[in-house]
């Protein structure tokens, strides 16, 4: 353990009692698996677990009495820019609605939906996709609060809708998704797979490598860049985000007319596979610490891992779908019009203007969430036929910037 998660505040019983019933819980996974399990496997059960994973109990995960903070937490401006952003498609999409995966505390779909009121471009229905009990009670009691007159089109589902029509926003969801951990060997194209087993103490967790299967080798093959796995040194480590491959090429398919839009931390793999990040992306977050020992605290501190983000596009590719932008959280909040949103209504140097002001500046600064944070956005059936020439240039312009 290292020095810093040594200085993590210390949870109280009542959450020591739950963790234990989730370490519990994956202990008899490994012990029923040849004493291995994956890591993307651990991390699914760290996560998922019903009733005992980070997401799926019911303590408290965003904003000051949690663990992060999303950037709807931050300030509306965010919800208002993006709403500014798909306003013109959804005017345009016949019984278009908007889908969003993992609403968090429900403030983006309320912000989203006030300023697409004002824009006359409501969508038919506002779709919460949320497994979680009591994030769902959470985002019911916000946007009761915030929107009353709205409420009645949002509609929180279970499962994914088999096609659908509109906006699928998804903010902060691909990097809570599982991811596999590579590790590099002495020979050249052959990795091997770190997974958890149990220390000889039968208490505590521990990582063991094993070579992995031909399949995910080749896998592996396919996401690094030609030029990088000759320059990662042996004993390095990354992540091969499957998971949230599949749930693109998902997306994908079921988008029958309309945009997706991805935001989340992440580089093209250019930059994710770079010799200097040796140890990988993974990242946790407890009480608004982050640490790289996923280990500590089972079910009561969030894991994490950057997004490659060359990868999804291929899998959004794969299903047909046009890639339209890729660019930093910064510029697509200024080209949506997040600096005219914050002159409208606020008086300047009022005490609400300097609290917008300082959030924007957390939103766009190169050195909070403006620069590391990355949007991607894929459509199928919106470009008109006087758009083909502009519509394959940003095709090749976002091919180019991942590398694809």
């Amino acid at each position: 353990m290292t020095a810093l998660t040594t200085s993590l505040p210390i949870p109280d019983k009542e959450a020591l009692a739950h963790s234990a019933k989730l370490v519990e819980y994956l202990k008899q996974n490994i012990q029923s698996q040849s004493a291995w399990i994956s890591f993307a496997e651990f991390m699914q059960g760290l996560l998922y677990a019903p009733g005992l994973g980070y997401y799926a109990a019911g303590a408290a995960k965003f904003g000051s009495e949690g663990d992060f903070i999303t950037a709807p937490e931050l300030s509306p401006l965010f919800g208002k820019a993006i709403a500014q952003c798909v306003a013109p498609s959804l005017q345009s999409i016949s019984g278009g609605c908007i889908l969003e995966p993992g609403a968090g505390t429900g403030r983006l779909a309320a912000s989203m939906l006030q300023e697409l009121q004002k824009c006359d471009a409501l969508p038919d229905h506002y779709l919460i996709l949320e497994p979680s009990p009591s994030l769902q009670a959470i985002q019911l009691s916000h946007l009761t609060q915030c929107i009353p007159s709205l409420v009645e089109r949002v509609e929180w589902v279970h499962t994914m809708p088999e096609k659908f029509r509109g906006i699928v926003i998804a903010n902060e969801v691909l990097d809570a998704m599982p991811v596999h951990l590579m590790v590099t060997t002495e020979q050249k194209g052959v990795y091997l797979e770190r997974g958890v087993a149990m220390h000889s103490d039968e208490v505590h967790f521990t990582w063991l490598d094993r070579p992995c299967s031909q399949q995910l080798n080749l896998l592996a093959l396919k996401h690094l860049p030609k030029d990088k796995d000759r320059a990662l040194e042996p004993g390095t480590v990354f992540e091969l985000g499957l998971p949230a491959e599949a749930w693109c090429r998902s997306l994908g398919d079921r988008l029958e007319e309309g945009q997706i839009i991805l935001i989340d931390y992440g580089f093209p793999a250019r930059e994710f596979y770079h010799p200097q990040r040796r140890n990988g992306t993974l990242m946790c977050h407890y009480r608004h610490h982050a640490h790289d020992n996923p280990f500590l605290y089972p079910g009561l501190q969030d894991v994490t891992a950057h997004v490659d983000f060359t990868a999804i596009a291929r899998a959004l590719s794969e299903q047909g779908l046009h890639l339209d932008r890729y660019q930093t959280q910064a510029a697509f909040l200024l080209e949506a019009g997040v600096l005219e949103a914050i002159s409208t209504g606020l008086e300047p140097g009022s005490v609400a203007w300097h609290k917008e002001t300082t959030a924007l500046q957390k939103l766009l600064s190169p050195a909070e969430m403006g620069e590391l944070f990355k949007v991607i956005i894929a459509s199928r059936g919106m470009v008109a036929q006087q758009d083909q020439e502009f519509s394959c240039a940003s095709q090749k312009r976002v091919e180019q910037q991942l590398g694809l």
